[in-house]
């Protein structure tokens, strides 16, 4: 399950299944991969076709990325068996 977020706008598509703040073409690709996060008990669990899912190196606690769009990813951490600080970013 989903904990928490650090980015305002992917909170904001999540509760409202919309916001300005990110490009509408890719709300249902993001929605898709926060689905897959919000019933994922393990970061393993986001390892699906086309989500490009890797851990970020470097990172401790471990942090890891899926693919949404160009330069756009959805990153986040596991505590226990939820995601938490959720982010939505460019990290490359």
């Amino acid at each position: 399950m989903i904990r928490t977020f650090r980015s305002k706008a992917l909170a904001e598509l999540w509760l409202k299944s919309s916001t300005a703040k990110i490009d509408p073409k890719i709300h249902k690709r993001v929605l898709r991969r926060l689905d897959q996060l919000n019933d994922a008990e393990s970061a393993q669990d986001m390892n699906q076709p086309g989500f490009d899912f890797h851990d970020v190196q470097g990172y401790r606690p471990a942090r890891y990325t899926v693919h949404v769009n160009g330069p756009w990813c959805i990153t986040f951490e596991f505590s226990g068996e939820d995601a938490v600080n959720v982010d939505f970013e460019q990290y490359h």
